[in-house]
């Protein structure tokens, strides 16, 4: 039985040799998850969102990132000129622009 023990802490004690390579695939595999569930959908958002600012002429209803709402007046190369209240226009810059405002159908 002394026998048995000896030779189970004798295979114990030995160093189990692993390749540097071992972790390399775990990690890759993390690394790809990562880029296709979080990086990747935000950069097709990103895309989408400044060719929809691109698109934009005067005459469109558009969303501040703060909220507010306004038409736009004049497009310039980085600005545009927004009617935000009769007579009220401000100038912003393309990237403050959230979206397109969406008209509601009236209730009745």
């Amino acid at each position: 039985m002394n026998s048995l023990v000896m030779l189970c802490n004798a295979a114990a004690a030995q160093p189990q040799q692993q390749s540097p390579f071992g972790m390399l695939v775990p990690m890759l595999l993390i690394l790809a998850i990562f880029y296709f569930m979080m990086i990747r959908p935000q950069q097709r958002k990103e895309k989408e969102r400044r060719r929809m600012i691109d698109e934009l002429r005067a005459g469109a209803k558009i969303v501040f990132a703060g909220g507010l709402m306004g038409t736009i007046q004049e497009a310039t190369e980085k600005t545009f000129k927004v009617e935000i209240a009769p007579g009220t226009v401000i100038e912003i810059a393309r990237s403050c622009v959230q979206g397109v405002a969406v008209e509601e159908p009236a209730k009745k």
